[in-house]
Protein backbone atom coordinates (compact mmCIF):
# COMPACT_ATOMS: atom_id res chain seq x y z
CA UNK A 1 0.00 0.00 0.00
CA UNK A 2 1.04 3.59 -0.57
CA UNK A 3 2.51 5.18 2.53
CA UNK A 4 1.49 8.80 2.88
CA UNK A 5 2.71 11.49 5.21
CA UNK A 6 -0.55 12.84 6.55
CA UNK A 7 -1.41 16.17 8.11
CA UNK A 8 -1.42 14.34 11.44
CA UNK A 9 2.37 13.94 11.04
CA UNK A 10 3.12 17.67 11.03
CA UNK A 11 2.87 20.40 13.64
CA UNK A 12 0.65 22.96 11.94
CA UNK A 13 0.34 25.31 14.92
CA UNK A 14 0.94 28.97 13.99
CA UNK A 15 1.46 28.03 10.35
CA UNK A 16 -0.54 28.90 7.25
CA UNK A 17 -1.84 25.79 5.52
CA UNK A 18 -2.92 25.78 1.88
CA UNK A 19 -5.52 23.05 1.55
CA UNK A 20 -6.77 21.82 -1.85
CA UNK A 21 -10.24 20.30 -1.62
CA UNK A 22 -13.04 19.54 -4.05
CA UNK A 23 -15.98 21.85 -3.38
CA UNK A 24 -17.42 21.39 -6.86
CA UNK A 25 -20.93 21.14 -5.43
CA UNK A 26 -24.36 21.81 -6.95
CA UNK A 27 -25.76 25.30 -6.31
CA UNK A 28 -29.44 26.15 -6.71
CA UNK A 29 -30.85 29.65 -6.22
CA UNK A 30 -27.60 30.83 -4.68
CA UNK A 31 -27.37 28.03 -2.12
CA UNK A 32 -25.56 24.69 -1.97
CA UNK A 33 -28.12 21.95 -2.66
CA UNK A 34 -25.92 18.97 -1.76
CA UNK A 35 -23.22 19.48 0.88
CA UNK A 36 -21.84 15.92 0.85
CA UNK A 37 -18.40 16.94 -0.40
CA UNK A 38 -18.26 19.79 2.10
CA UNK A 39 -19.05 17.42 4.95
CA UNK A 40 -16.28 15.06 3.80
CA UNK A 41 -13.50 17.66 3.99
CA UNK A 42 -14.73 19.44 7.12
CA UNK A 43 -13.00 17.05 9.60
CA UNK A 44 -9.52 17.76 8.22
CA UNK A 45 -10.12 21.52 8.32
CA UNK A 46 -11.58 21.34 11.83
CA UNK A 47 -8.61 19.32 13.06
CA UNK A 48 -6.12 21.90 11.76
CA UNK A 49 -8.15 24.75 13.24
CA UNK A 50 -8.13 22.97 16.58
CA UNK A 51 -4.35 22.74 16.31
CA UNK A 52 -4.13 26.51 15.74
CA UNK A 53 -3.38 26.56 12.02
CA UNK A 54 -4.54 29.30 9.70
CA UNK A 55 -6.33 27.37 6.92
CA UNK A 56 -6.60 28.63 3.35
CA UNK A 57 -9.06 26.55 1.33
CA UNK A 58 -8.63 26.19 -2.44
CA UNK A 59 -11.11 24.62 -4.84
CA UNK A 60 -12.62 24.79 -8.29
CA UNK A 61 -16.29 24.97 -9.24
CA UNK A 62 -17.61 24.05 -12.65
CA UNK A 63 -15.88 24.88 -15.93
CA UNK A 64 -15.42 28.67 -16.21
CA UNK A 65 -12.72 28.15 -18.88
CA UNK A 66 -10.11 30.39 -17.31
CA UNK A 67 -12.35 33.44 -16.88
CA UNK A 68 -14.05 34.94 -13.83
CA UNK A 69 -17.80 34.34 -13.89
CA UNK A 70 -20.43 34.97 -11.17
CA UNK A 71 -22.08 31.69 -12.20
CA UNK A 72 -19.05 29.76 -11.00
CA UNK A 73 -18.16 31.78 -7.92
CA UNK A 74 -17.42 29.89 -4.72
CA UNK A 75 -19.04 32.66 -2.65
CA UNK A 76 -22.24 30.63 -1.99
CA UNK A 77 -20.10 27.76 -0.70
CA UNK A 78 -18.61 29.78 2.16
CA UNK A 79 -21.81 29.76 4.31
CA UNK A 80 -22.23 26.01 3.78
CA UNK A 81 -18.62 25.38 4.77
CA UNK A 82 -19.05 27.62 7.81
CA UNK A 83 -22.11 25.62 8.85
CA UNK A 84 -20.23 22.33 8.49
CA UNK A 85 -17.35 23.67 10.59
CA UNK A 86 -19.43 25.54 13.14
CA UNK A 87 -17.34 28.66 12.70
CA UNK A 88 -16.93 31.68 10.45
CA UNK A 89 -15.34 31.22 7.03
CA UNK A 90 -13.98 34.34 5.37
CA UNK A 91 -14.53 34.39 1.63
CA UNK A 92 -11.82 36.09 -0.42
CA UNK A 93 -13.00 37.17 -3.92
CA UNK A 94 -9.74 36.17 -5.64
CA UNK A 95 -7.14 33.45 -5.20
CA UNK A 96 -3.82 35.16 -6.01
CA UNK A 97 -2.32 38.63 -5.90
CA UNK A 98 -1.23 41.31 -3.41
CA UNK A 99 -4.70 41.91 -1.96
CA UNK A 100 -5.21 38.21 -1.26
CA UNK A 101 -1.77 38.06 0.34
CA UNK A 102 -2.62 41.06 2.51
CA UNK A 103 -5.92 39.60 3.71
CA UNK A 104 -4.35 36.28 4.59
CA UNK A 105 -1.35 37.87 6.30
CA UNK A 106 -3.76 39.78 8.55
CA UNK A 107 -5.53 36.55 9.51
CA UNK A 108 -5.02 34.77 12.80
CA UNK A 109 -4.38 31.15 13.78
CA UNK A 110 -7.62 29.19 13.89
CA UNK A 111 -9.24 31.21 11.11
CA UNK A 112 -10.48 29.70 7.85
CA UNK A 113 -10.40 31.46 4.47
CA UNK A 114 -12.08 30.24 1.29
CA UNK A 115 -10.49 31.64 -1.85
CA UNK A 116 -12.28 32.24 -5.14
CA UNK A 117 -12.42 29.58 -7.85
CA UNK A 118 -8.89 28.65 -8.97
CA UNK A 119 -10.24 27.91 -12.46
CA UNK A 120 -10.91 31.61 -12.98
CA UNK A 121 -7.26 31.63 -14.09
CA UNK A 122 -6.22 29.70 -17.23
CA UNK A 123 -2.97 28.74 -15.50
CA UNK A 124 -4.85 26.36 -13.19
CA UNK A 125 -5.94 23.80 -15.76
CA UNK A 126 -2.73 24.26 -17.76
CA UNK A 127 -0.69 23.30 -14.70
CA UNK A 128 1.18 26.57 -15.08
CA UNK A 129 4.23 26.80 -12.83
CA UNK A 130 3.96 30.55 -12.31
CA UNK A 131 0.33 30.31 -11.26
CA UNK A 132 1.29 27.56 -8.82
CA UNK A 133 4.03 29.81 -7.42
CA UNK A 134 1.50 32.61 -6.95
CA UNK A 135 -0.67 30.24 -4.92
CA UNK A 136 2.31 28.89 -2.99
CA UNK A 137 3.13 32.40 -1.74
CA UNK A 138 0.00 32.22 0.39
CA UNK A 139 1.07 29.36 2.65
CA UNK A 140 3.85 27.32 4.21
CA UNK A 141 2.37 23.82 4.10
CA UNK A 142 0.26 22.11 1.42
CA UNK A 143 -2.47 19.63 2.36
CA UNK A 144 -4.13 17.68 -0.45
CA UNK A 145 -7.61 16.46 0.43
CA UNK A 146 -9.05 16.37 -3.09
CA UNK A 147 -8.78 12.78 -4.24
CA UNK A 148 -11.74 13.37 -6.57
CA UNK A 149 -9.65 15.94 -8.47
CA UNK A 150 -6.36 14.04 -8.34
CA UNK A 151 -6.67 12.74 -11.88
CA UNK A 152 -5.95 16.30 -13.06
CA UNK A 153 -2.39 17.65 -13.32
CA UNK A 154 -3.53 21.15 -12.40
CA UNK A 155 -1.51 23.87 -10.72
CA UNK A 156 -3.31 23.71 -7.37
CA UNK A 157 -3.04 19.92 -7.30
CA UNK A 158 0.32 18.79 -8.67
CA UNK A 159 2.02 22.20 -8.78
CA UNK A 160 1.60 22.99 -5.09
CA UNK A 161 2.70 19.47 -4.14
CA UNK A 162 5.99 20.20 -5.90
CA UNK A 163 6.54 23.61 -4.28
CA UNK A 164 5.58 23.17 -0.62
CA UNK A 165 5.96 20.47 2.04
CA UNK A 166 2.99 18.28 1.11
CA UNK A 167 0.75 16.06 3.19
CA UNK A 168 -2.40 14.02 2.63
CA UNK A 169 -5.56 15.16 4.35
CA UNK A 170 -7.88 12.79 6.18
CA UNK A 171 -10.25 12.34 3.21
CA UNK A 172 -7.40 11.68 0.78
CA UNK A 173 -6.01 9.03 3.11
CA UNK A 174 -9.42 7.43 3.66
CA UNK A 175 -10.17 7.30 -0.08
CA UNK A 176 -6.88 5.65 -0.99
CA UNK A 177 -6.98 3.22 1.91
CA UNK A 178 -10.51 2.14 0.97
CA UNK A 179 -9.78 1.74 -2.73
CA UNK A 180 -6.58 -0.18 -2.10
CA UNK A 181 -8.40 -2.49 0.30
CA UNK A 182 -10.85 -3.33 -2.49
CA UNK A 183 -8.51 -3.48 -5.47
CA UNK A 184 -4.85 -3.79 -4.47
CA UNK A 185 -4.91 -6.08 -1.44
CA UNK A 186 -8.48 -7.33 -0.99
CA UNK A 187 -9.74 -10.21 1.04
CA UNK A 188 -10.92 -12.95 -1.30
CA UNK A 189 -13.21 -13.97 -2.91
CA UNK A 190 -13.67 -10.59 -4.61
CA UNK A 191 -16.20 -9.20 -7.05
CA UNK A 192 -16.80 -5.98 -8.91
CA UNK A 193 -20.33 -4.88 -9.74
CA UNK A 194 -20.06 -2.68 -12.81
CA UNK A 195 -23.21 -1.09 -14.19
CA UNK A 196 -24.38 2.00 -15.98
CA UNK A 197 -25.49 2.82 -19.47
CA UNK A 198 -22.44 2.40 -21.66
CA UNK A 199 -19.61 -0.10 -21.91
CA UNK A 200 -17.56 2.41 -23.95
CA UNK A 201 -16.89 4.52 -20.85
CA UNK A 202 -15.69 1.51 -18.85
CA UNK A 203 -13.70 -0.63 -21.28
CA UNK A 204 -10.40 0.08 -19.53
CA UNK A 205 -12.04 -0.53 -16.14
CA UNK A 206 -13.33 -3.95 -17.18
CA UNK A 207 -10.09 -4.96 -18.87
CA UNK A 208 -8.18 -4.11 -15.70
CA UNK A 209 -10.65 -5.76 -13.34
CA UNK A 210 -10.91 -9.12 -15.12
CA UNK A 211 -7.26 -9.67 -14.23
CA UNK A 212 -7.80 -8.76 -10.57
CA UNK A 213 -11.28 -9.95 -9.57
CA UNK A 214 -12.68 -13.41 -9.01
CA UNK A 215 -16.08 -12.34 -10.32
CA UNK A 216 -17.56 -9.42 -12.25
CA UNK A 217 -21.27 -8.61 -12.13
CA UNK A 218 -22.40 -6.59 -15.14
CA UNK A 219 -25.68 -4.67 -15.11
CA UNK A 220 -27.44 -1.64 -16.53
CA UNK A 221 -27.37 -0.81 -20.22
CA UNK A 222 -23.85 -2.27 -20.38
CA UNK A 223 -25.24 -5.75 -19.80
CA UNK A 224 -27.34 -5.48 -22.97
CA UNK A 225 -24.24 -5.15 -25.13
CA UNK A 226 -22.73 -8.22 -23.44
CA UNK A 227 -25.96 -10.17 -24.01
CA UNK A 228 -25.90 -9.25 -27.71
CA UNK A 229 -22.29 -10.45 -27.84
CA UNK A 230 -23.61 -13.81 -26.64
CA UNK A 231 -26.23 -13.87 -29.40
CA UNK A 232 -29.19 -12.79 -27.23
CA UNK A 233 -31.90 -10.58 -28.75
CA UNK A 234 -32.64 -7.50 -26.62
CA UNK A 235 -35.36 -5.72 -28.64
CA UNK A 236 -35.05 -1.93 -28.52
CA UNK A 237 -32.87 -1.93 -25.43
CA UNK A 238 -29.92 0.41 -25.24
CA UNK A 239 -26.86 -1.21 -26.80
CA UNK A 240 -23.60 -0.03 -28.34
CA UNK A 241 -23.27 -1.96 -31.60
CA UNK A 242 -19.69 -0.87 -32.05
CA UNK A 243 -18.83 -2.36 -28.65
CA UNK A 244 -20.20 -5.86 -29.21
CA UNK A 245 -16.83 -7.27 -30.31
CA UNK A 246 -15.20 -5.52 -27.34
CA UNK A 247 -17.65 -7.16 -24.97
CA UNK A 248 -16.88 -10.55 -26.50
CA UNK A 249 -13.15 -9.91 -26.12
CA UNK A 250 -13.58 -8.97 -22.46
CA UNK A 251 -15.55 -12.16 -21.78
CA UNK A 252 -12.82 -14.21 -23.47
CA UNK A 253 -10.13 -12.49 -21.42
CA UNK A 254 -12.13 -13.09 -18.24
CA UNK A 255 -12.36 -16.79 -19.02
CA UNK A 256 -8.60 -16.92 -19.58
CA UNK A 257 -7.99 -15.20 -16.25
CA UNK A 258 -10.43 -17.39 -14.34
CA UNK A 259 -12.78 -14.47 -13.67
CA UNK A 260 -16.47 -15.35 -13.68
CA UNK A 261 -18.78 -12.94 -15.53
CA UNK A 262 -22.35 -12.71 -14.21
CA UNK A 263 -25.01 -11.33 -16.56
CA UNK A 264 -28.78 -11.04 -16.00
CA UNK A 265 -30.85 -14.21 -16.42
CA UNK A 266 -34.18 -12.38 -16.33
CA UNK A 267 -35.08 -8.76 -16.93
CA UNK A 268 -37.79 -6.17 -16.47
CA UNK A 269 -39.01 -4.95 -19.86
CA UNK A 270 -41.14 -1.96 -20.88
CA UNK A 271 -41.97 -0.39 -24.23
CA UNK A 272 -41.39 3.18 -23.06
CA UNK A 273 -38.65 4.79 -21.02
CA UNK A 274 -40.85 6.42 -18.40
CA UNK A 275 -41.67 6.15 -14.73
CA UNK A 276 -44.30 3.49 -13.99
CA UNK A 277 -44.45 2.42 -17.62
CA UNK A 278 -46.29 -0.90 -18.08
CA UNK A 279 -43.73 -3.65 -17.74
CA UNK A 280 -43.22 -7.41 -17.60
CA UNK A 281 -40.54 -9.76 -16.30
CA UNK A 282 -39.14 -12.17 -18.89
CA UNK A 283 -36.11 -14.45 -19.21
CA UNK A 284 -33.28 -12.94 -21.23
CA UNK A 285 -33.78 -14.06 -24.80
CA UNK A 286 -37.52 -13.48 -24.63
CA UNK A 287 -37.50 -9.70 -24.92
CA UNK A 288 -40.09 -8.58 -27.46
CA UNK A 289 -38.94 -6.63 -30.54
CA UNK A 290 -40.50 -3.46 -29.06
CA UNK A 291 -39.26 -4.08 -25.54
CA UNK A 292 -36.57 -2.22 -23.60
CA UNK A 293 -34.67 -3.78 -20.70
CA UNK A 294 -34.89 -1.32 -17.78
CA UNK A 295 -33.94 -3.46 -14.79
CA UNK A 296 -32.79 -6.90 -13.72
CA UNK A 297 -35.49 -9.39 -12.78
CA UNK A 298 -36.17 -11.14 -9.46
CA UNK A 299 -34.34 -14.33 -10.46
CA UNK A 300 -31.22 -12.28 -11.23
CA UNK A 301 -31.57 -10.38 -7.96
CA UNK A 302 -31.76 -13.65 -6.03
CA UNK A 303 -28.68 -14.96 -7.84
CA UNK A 304 -26.71 -11.81 -7.12
CA UNK A 305 -27.68 -11.74 -3.45
CA UNK A 306 -26.61 -15.37 -3.12
CA UNK A 307 -23.35 -14.48 -4.88
CA UNK A 308 -22.70 -11.65 -2.43
CA UNK A 309 -22.95 -14.12 0.43
CA UNK A 310 -19.87 -15.95 -0.81
CA UNK A 311 -17.73 -12.81 -1.08
CA UNK A 312 -15.32 -11.05 1.24
CA UNK A 313 -14.87 -7.90 -0.88
CA UNK A 314 -17.19 -6.04 -3.23
CA UNK A 315 -16.29 -3.08 -5.45
CA UNK A 316 -19.37 -1.28 -6.86
CA UNK A 317 -19.59 1.21 -9.70
CA UNK A 318 -22.85 1.83 -11.54
CA UNK A 319 -26.53 0.85 -11.15
CA UNK A 320 -28.16 -2.37 -12.36
CA UNK A 321 -31.08 -0.58 -14.02
CA UNK A 322 -32.79 2.74 -14.69
CA UNK A 323 -33.02 3.39 -10.95
CA UNK A 324 -34.11 7.00 -11.42
CA UNK A 325 -37.46 5.80 -12.81
CA UNK A 326 -39.93 3.94 -10.60
CA UNK A 327 -40.05 0.97 -10.29
CA UNK A 328 -36.92 0.23 -12.31
CA UNK A 329 -34.58 0.77 -9.37
CA UNK A 330 -35.91 -2.23 -7.46
CA UNK A 331 -33.12 -4.56 -8.58
CA UNK A 332 -30.36 -2.09 -7.71
CA UNK A 333 -31.94 -1.27 -4.34
CA UNK A 334 -32.44 -4.92 -3.35
CA UNK A 335 -28.84 -5.88 -4.11
CA UNK A 336 -27.53 -2.73 -2.41
CA UNK A 337 -29.50 -3.49 0.75
CA UNK A 338 -28.25 -7.07 0.77
CA UNK A 339 -24.66 -5.84 0.46
CA UNK A 340 -25.24 -3.34 3.28
CA UNK A 341 -26.64 -6.09 5.52
CA UNK A 342 -23.52 -8.19 4.93
CA UNK A 343 -21.30 -5.20 5.75
CA UNK A 344 -23.27 -4.58 8.94
CA UNK A 345 -22.78 -8.20 10.02
CA UNK A 346 -19.03 -7.98 9.39
CA UNK A 347 -19.07 -10.48 6.52
CA UNK A 348 -18.27 -8.14 3.62
CA UNK A 349 -16.14 -5.14 2.75
CA UNK A 350 -18.09 -3.06 0.23
CA UNK A 351 -16.52 -0.03 -1.45
CA UNK A 352 -18.50 2.04 -3.94
CA UNK A 353 -17.97 5.18 -5.98
CA UNK A 354 -19.12 7.27 -8.92
CA UNK A 355 -21.88 9.85 -9.25
CA UNK A 356 -24.71 7.53 -10.36
CA UNK A 357 -23.62 4.94 -7.84
CA UNK A 358 -23.80 7.38 -4.95
CA UNK A 359 -27.22 8.56 -6.14
CA UNK A 360 -28.47 4.97 -6.35
CA UNK A 361 -27.14 4.05 -2.90
CA UNK A 362 -28.68 7.21 -1.48
CA UNK A 363 -32.02 6.26 -3.03
CA UNK A 364 -31.69 2.79 -1.52
CA UNK A 365 -30.93 4.36 1.87
CA UNK A 366 -27.70 2.41 2.38
CA UNK A 367 -24.90 4.87 1.72
CA UNK A 368 -23.95 5.06 5.40
CA UNK A 369 -23.97 1.28 5.70
CA UNK A 370 -21.33 0.54 3.06
CA UNK A 371 -17.73 0.21 4.21
CA UNK A 372 -16.82 3.24 2.12
CA UNK A 373 -18.52 5.34 -0.54
CA UNK A 374 -16.24 7.58 -2.58
CA UNK A 375 -17.39 11.00 -3.74
CA UNK A 376 -14.96 10.82 -6.66
CA UNK A 377 -16.15 10.38 -10.23
CA UNK A 378 -13.45 10.52 -12.90
CA UNK A 379 -10.67 9.86 -10.41
CA UNK A 380 -12.49 6.79 -9.13
CA UNK A 381 -12.83 5.39 -12.66
CA UNK A 382 -9.20 6.09 -13.53
CA UNK A 383 -8.14 4.33 -10.35
CA UNK A 384 -10.24 1.31 -11.36
CA UNK A 385 -8.51 1.40 -14.74
CA UNK A 386 -5.20 0.97 -12.94
CA UNK A 387 -3.92 4.38 -13.98
CA UNK A 388 -1.67 6.54 -11.84
CA UNK A 389 -3.36 9.72 -10.64
CA UNK A 390 -1.10 12.81 -11.05
CA UNK A 391 -2.25 14.34 -7.76
CA UNK A 392 -1.42 11.18 -5.84
CA UNK A 393 1.89 10.67 -7.63
CA UNK A 394 2.96 14.27 -6.94
CA UNK A 395 2.16 13.84 -3.26
CA UNK A 396 4.18 10.64 -3.04
CA UNK A 397 7.11 12.14 -4.95
CA UNK A 398 7.17 15.19 -2.68
CA UNK A 399 7.29 12.96 0.36
CA UNK A 400 9.93 10.64 -1.15
CA UNK A 401 12.07 13.69 -1.90
CA UNK A 402 11.62 14.93 1.64
CA UNK A 403 12.78 11.63 3.10
CA UNK A 404 15.75 11.47 0.73
CA UNK A 405 16.86 15.00 1.57
CA UNK A 406 16.26 14.52 5.27
CA UNK A 407 14.01 17.57 5.27
CA UNK A 408 10.38 18.41 5.95
CA UNK A 409 10.10 15.85 8.72
CA UNK A 410 8.28 18.54 10.62
CA UNK A 411 7.51 22.08 9.61
CA UNK A 412 8.19 24.54 12.41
Amino acid sequence: MNKFRTVADVDVAWHTVLMRVDLNVPIRDGKVSDATRIARVAPTIADMVKRRAKVIVLSHLGRPKGKASPEFSLAPVAPALAQALGQDVKFVPDCIGPEVERVIAAGKPGEVFLLENVRFYPGEEKGDREFARSLAKLGEIFVSDAFSSSHRAHASITGLAELLPAYAGQLMGDEIKALESALVSPQRPTAALIGGAKISSKIAVLENLVAKMDRIIIGGGMANTFLVAKGVEVGKSLIEKEMVDTAARIMTKAQEKGCEILLPSDVVVAESFAANAPHVVVPVGEVSPEGMILDVGPETVATLIKSLGSLKTLLWNGPLGAFELEPFGDGTFAVARAAADLVSSGKLTAVAGGGDTVAALNAAGVTDRFTYVSTAGGAFLEWLEGRELPGVVALLENQASARKDGQLEEVR
